[in-house]
């Protein structure tokens, strides 16, 4: 049987207009501002006198650890708000923007796939609405602002080897991770080493999705740390005069997107942190405003349980005031038999045996998920090669686990294949058996919070953090950010530093490379291994195959 390419889905796509999608929200056209027929803003009016509605139920859809066979989270969070409306549910999904890095480079697009898809996909993978630009543009012009206050006199005493604000942009390119700047003359300012990250690893985006609305989101500006004077005593962004400005070039990307499924079902796009380097969730403003709107809201967390999920809870959910009812884990055959070994070429062949093996990553995670208080429900994304016996292996493995595992064949049929999925979920959302906590407490020491992050959710036997590091957490400890939550960085490919390392590893050890005091988000990142926070194109990348067709439509992007 021949299947139509993602692309060809979601051009066939009968969309309908974006106020029509508003209006099954409760979203009148006054309050929508429209980024053309099929997407829009919703006003931050409107979501100020939607705080006093009451709260749906919240769905988090997590995975275990990527593979390159696949494991099709989006796909399932699109999937699954598509099968709650059909049960007859009021649902909406909330997921993040797309950053052009991966696109352009080894991941390809971020809508979802198949008959699970979230529309217009062209404008989602590329400038959408322009939050991405906006938020590389408030990051810089900090950037610019600090250098401009060091030449013209250093007024706030700032030691030029201890500015910490980097600069961004939303691509990968490598030979911007370490730079020297203001070469060539007086005229220039004075030369420094710095350089890029990319901008989904922006403190101002983490900042952005997690305020609460623009007052927060100018408090939290002022509040980044973006250099120190010889004295150690830290310079603020707003001691900088910055934040004020940065608001101003935000105030419209705060504002929630709004866009539809291919069933014509509302979707929040908003945010776009990784989970490797970030905090990996769509922001605070989307998800409780669909709280605030539809019965059941459905959103994801980046990448493996290990890093989205986690962040999800201990950090979002955290700030945000807010908690899941159910998560949501996804897996597929092809990614057990390759945690059990068998080579990418070989997925198409059945291998019960490797499906076996492979599994131990996905108890792992919902032993984890398990820990936070929270029921799981295992999605087992279907694939046309699965055979009976390799789904059975799965179910029969999650079923030893105390959980249960449901095939969800939404790629393929898109709500009617996520009926009995769905069913399940809402069944499990609406008996409230979640107890959800954190698994730290606020006042818990930052080196602790790292430890017990390492040693409960990666199962390592330690953390290798030289003097220097433990030292720099008791100095921030000491200036009273000792409460923050952590953000960990690390490879998503494995529970461990080692991205080759698949499965369920134990008895090894997490090395930290470097932390970094994000003041103004309100967490600490925590550097391990070889993570970067500027990633480099791969040997062949995406933007290679992406054009214009003779047609003038994008090829290349899905």
């Amino acid at each position: 049987m021949a299947y139509k390419t993602d692309i060809e889905i979601a051009r066939e796509a009968k969309k309908q207009p974006i106020q029509a999608i508003g209006k099954k929200l409760g979203i009148t056209e006054a309050d929508l501002v429209p980024y053309g027929h099929d997407k829009a803003k919703v006003s931050a009016d409107f979501i100020a006198k939607a705080k006093k509605n009451k709260d749906g139920k919240l769905i988090l859809v997590t995975a275990i650890n990527p593979t390159p066979a696949g494991e099709g989270k989006t796909t399932t969070t699109v999937g699954l708000g598509d099968g709650l409306n059909r049960i007859g549910k009021k649902a909406m999904v909330c997921i993040r923007e797309a950053s052009l890095g991966p696109c352009f480079g080894m991941k390809g697009g971020a809508a979802g796939g198949g008959y699970a898809q979230v529309v217009p996909m062209e404008d989602m993978n590329l400038h959408f609405t322009g939050d991405f630009h906006a938020i590389t543009s408030a990051h810089n012009l900090l950037s610019a602002m600090i250098d401009n206050h060091i030449y013209w006199g250093n007024e706030l005493e700032i030691d030029q080897r201890r500015v910490t604000w980097r600069r961004v942009m939303d691509m990968n390119d490598r030979a911007l991770r370490d730079i020297v700047t203001s070469l060539g003359g007086v005229a220039n300012g004075f030369p420094r080493q710095t350089g890029f990250d990319i901008t989904v690893a922006s403190e101002v985006m983490a900042i952005l999705c997690l305020a609460l609305d623009l007052d927060d989101l100018e408090k939290r500006l002022g509040d980044i740390i973006v250099a120190y004077r010889r004295d150690r005593t830290p310079v603020y962004c707003r001691d900088i005069k910055a934040d004020g400005a940065m608001t101003v070039l935000l105030k419209d990307a705060m504002q929630p997107n709004l866009v539809q499924t291919l069933e014509n079902n509302p979707a929040f796009v908003h945010g776009g942190p990784f989970a490797n380097i970030a905090h990996g969730c769509n922001s605070v403003v989307a998800t409780t405003t669909a709280l605030k709107l539809a019965d059941y809201v459905v959103t994801e967390a980046g990448f493996g349980a290990d890093l989205g999920a986690e962040k999800f809870m201990n950090i979002k959910c955290r700030k945000a005031g807010i908690a899941p009812s159910v998560v949501v884990l996804v897996a597929t055959v092809r990614a057990m038999k390759m945690n059990g070994g068998v080579a990418k070429a070989d997925l198409g062949a059945e291998n019960v045996d490797a499906v076996k093996s492979g599994c131990a990553n996905l108890g792992r995670h919902i032993e984890n998920l398990k820990s936070f208080g929270v029921p799981v429900v295992v999605a087992i994304n279907h694939f046309v090669t699965d055979t009976e016996a390799e789904i059975q292996a799965v179910k029969d493995y999650v079923k030893k686990q105390g959980s249960e595992a449901i095939l969800s064949q939404h790629w393929e049929f898109g709500s009617k294949g996520s009926e009995e999925l769905a069913t399940r979920v809402a069944a499990i959302a609406d008996a409230n058996m979640a107890n959800f906590s954190p698994i730290y407490p606020d006042d818990m020491p930052l080196m602790a919070k790292i430890e017990t992050i390492a040693k409960r959710i990666y199962r390592a036997d330690e953390v290798l953090a030289d003097k220097k590091i433990r030292t720099q957490l008791k100095e921030w400890e000491a200036q009273g950010y000792g409460n923050l939550p952590i953000c960990m960085a690390k490879t998503q490919y494995s529970f461990s530093t080692d991205p080759n390392l698949r499965g369920a590893p134990t008895g090894h050890s997490v090395p930290v490379r470097e932390v970094r005091l994000s003041a103004g988000a309100g967490f600490v990142v925590v550097i391990c291994g070889e993570i970067m926070t500027m990633p480099g194109l791969p040997r062949k990348p995406s933007s290679e195959s992406i054009m214009l067709n003779d047609a003038g439509q994008i090829d290349g992007l899905f």
